[in-house]
């Protein structure tokens, strides 16, 4: 495996290749001294400097003539056909490009397509139209390249983005504090977290139970933080004699919500698009001014006799001056002309005013809104950079309203939010008089997502300072410091949600398992741990083919969630089927009978930890199979 990049994700993916899936990997990274300083401590560090020690003893066995093929690192400025020649990906079975440039690696995998047809890429590009188009492209030029058809898994390319797979896991967790997403082709789960039951309830397992919660005090930041932490960290898929023999610890189950997703408190709900264009104060001047010529026009009927529209008529001819003075009218005619006349005085400014305001909206329609008046329940997201603009996205998509707050004016979500129509807040985030621009004092959560950990843990502070309640969701690099960071602000805000997220955390196990050849439809962050959903097919596996649903459920590794099957198929003693949106070929059965027996035309969509994920689809067990 070869992975190239110049960020804290491929030290991260790298790690994963070797400590969950053995994997044999060369690392491309840039120089020393032009590296960017990597904001990952704890595991991937450890992991990182692990490596280093492998390309030592990899440097001893080829001094000492054994041809090794052990982890090595080679440093360079740009991933050129040399450079990639050197890494050995004329001999490699994988490659991924996780540079934060999507240039870069399209240029890299042309050329890595070029020097090994049968190579399987996994790009990282930001640009998803483009990625379809690159992916392809790249198939295409393999299966000429090999003469293999176009469904051949032989040089098979992947396109992913961590912003697009970490996105509804961050959107989640600010909705709902406790909760985590991932879709299946249009179908949307959510892992919900459950407090412990109370003696002589009966907890709801959902779908199924994925997690038991850490053991102290149900703390979602685990013991450590590190997977097989023991006793006190997270179990992960346990069986059911495990379920009913924990005592005082908190569930994580599957449920399937509708794609509209959680929803926040009422907030303050949409105006029409008449009071988008003017005022509230204009709106009640007008709405006066109007009352006032109702009023005229009924005394004008009581004084005069005159029929309603007459006299409504008449009243409007002395508003704009027009009509006759009532020279020889009685008393109270000419005391109506008169207030009619003064009231025709107030309505020229009002009119002014709404002409300028009318242009005012539409000169600024494509500028940014500022917070609406009286905004609540909304959510506070800090950062529009390629997480927070993927964020935004889903939050909108769920009809959540959003006010961003973003220190650069052409940062890359401001087309974005323009688009979307929602409210910006210029500034940086650490000045006093920003978040309260925001109304952070009346949000519902906070989404931290600028690129740097103090920035965002500052603005946390100052949030919780301000609204000690606040649901606050951080966006950290460094793991040993999102743990201390959660541990604290639960300690001094214990009745508050609070959150830490690595992007790059939740991104690692998708590049991972694309790599190995298979689709990682979506992964869970259960407290620091992480579960994955993926879509396998039965034939070739031992563990799954041939036996019962039952049989093939193993504790703390993987459990066999849904089975796909065409439309007309049923599945006798299985749950009502779920079609997935868009999808009129297959559906998904859900809950399946434990005695129904898998067999290898079948495919399932299952849930597995790293390394149970790892031992079922190892690539020395069923080498050249495409998942």
């Amino acid at each position: 495996m070869v992975v190239c990049g110049d960020d804290g994700l491929a030290h991260r993916l790298a790690a994963e290749l070797r400590g969950v899936y053995r994997e044999q990997v060369t690392l491309v990274v840039p120089p020393s001294g032009r590296r960017v300083r990597q904001p990952v401590v704890g595991r991937a560090r450890a992991a990182s400097a692990a490596l280093l020690d492998m390309v030592n003893a990899a440097v001893n066995r080829a001094g000492n003539g054994d041809p090794g093929g052990a982890d090595r690192e080679v440093e360079a400025t740009e991933p050129t056909e040399d450079v990639l020649a050197e890494a050995g990906v004329q001999r490699a079975t994988a490659l991924a490009l996780v540079y934060d440039d999507d240039e870069t690696n399209i240029r890299a995998a042309l050329t890595a397509r070029r020097l090994n047809p049968r190579l399987r890429l996994v790009l990282r590009l930001y640009n998803r139209r483009l990625g379809q188009h690159i992916e392809e492209l790249l198939d295409q030029s393999a299966a000429l390249a090999t003469g293999g058809g176009p469904g051949s898994a032989t040089g098979s390319t992947t396109v992913l983005s961590d912003a697009d797979t970490a996105a509804p896991a961050l959107a989640a967790t600010a909705l709902v504090g406790t909760s985590k997403v991932v879709e299946t082709d249009g179908l949307l789960l959510r892992a919900v977290e459950r407090n412990p039951p109370r003696p002589g309830e009966v907890a709801d397992p959902g779908l199924c139970t994925l997690a038991l919660l850490s053991a102290t005090s149900n703390d979602p930041a685990g013991a450590d933080g590190s997977e097989g932490s023991g006793e006190q960290g997270p179990q992960l898929l346990p069986d059911e004699a495990a379920v009913r023999a924990a005592t005082g610890r908190g569930t994580v189950v599957l449920e399937q919500v509708s794609y509209s997703g959680p929803a926040l408190p009422a907030g303050r709900a949409g105006v029409p698009a008449f009071g988008e264009l003017f005022s509230r104060r204009l709106r009640w001047s007008l709405a006066g001014l109007a009352a006032c010529v109702v009023a005229l026009a009924v005394a004008l009927m009581v004084v005069t006799g005159d029929h309603p529209l007459h006299a409504t008529y008449v009243t409007l001819l002395d508003l704009f001056s027009i009509n006759e003075p009532a020279h020889n009218k009685d008393t109270g005619r000419q005391i109506l002309q008169l207030l009619s006349g003064f009231v025709g005085l107030l309505l020229l400014p009002v009119l002014l005013a709404a002409v300028l305001e009318a242009l005012g909206t539409f000169r600024s329609a494509t500028a940014l809104r500022k917070p609406p008046r009286g905004l609540g329940g909304h959510v506070v997201l800090l950062g529009l950079g390629k997480i927070g603009t993927r964020v935004l996205t889903r939050l909108r998509e769920m009809d959540i309203p959003v006010v961003c707050v973003e220190a650069d004016p052409e940062a890359r979500g401001m087309a974005t939010a323009r688009r979307l129509r929602v409210p910006v807040v210029l500034g940086d985030v650490t000045q006093e008089g920003v978040l309260e621009a925001a109304k952070i004092h009346r949000a519902h959560s906070l989404l931290a997502l600028t690129s740097v950990d103090t920035t965002n843990l500052e603005a946390v502070l100052y949030a919780r300072s301000v609204r000690s309640r606040l649901r606050v969701v951080l966006r950290l690099y460094d793991d040993d410091f999102a743990t201390a960071v959660y541990r604290t602000l639960r300690a001094a805000h214990p009745r508050a949600l609070t959150r830490s997220r690595s992007v790059t955390h939740l991104a690692a196990p998708s590049f991972a398992g694309a790599m190995m050849g298979r689709q990682i439809l979506g992964a869970i962050p259960v407290e620091r741990r992480v579960l994955l959903f993926a879509a396998v097919e039965v034939a070739g596996h031992p563990q799954l083919e041939g036996r019962t649903v039952g049989e093939a459920f193993r504790a703390g590794a993987w459990r066999v969630l849904a089975l796909e099957v065409l439309d007309g198929e049923r599945v006798e003693g299985a749950a009502p089927e779920v079609t997935r949106e868009g999808a009129r070929e297959s559906r998904l059965v859900w809950e399946l009978p434990d005695t129904y027996v898998l067999r290898a035309s079948d495919r399932v969509v299952l849930a597995a930890t790293r390394r149970g994920l790892a031992e079922l689809l190892g690539r020395r067990a069923r080498r050249g199979v495409d998942v």
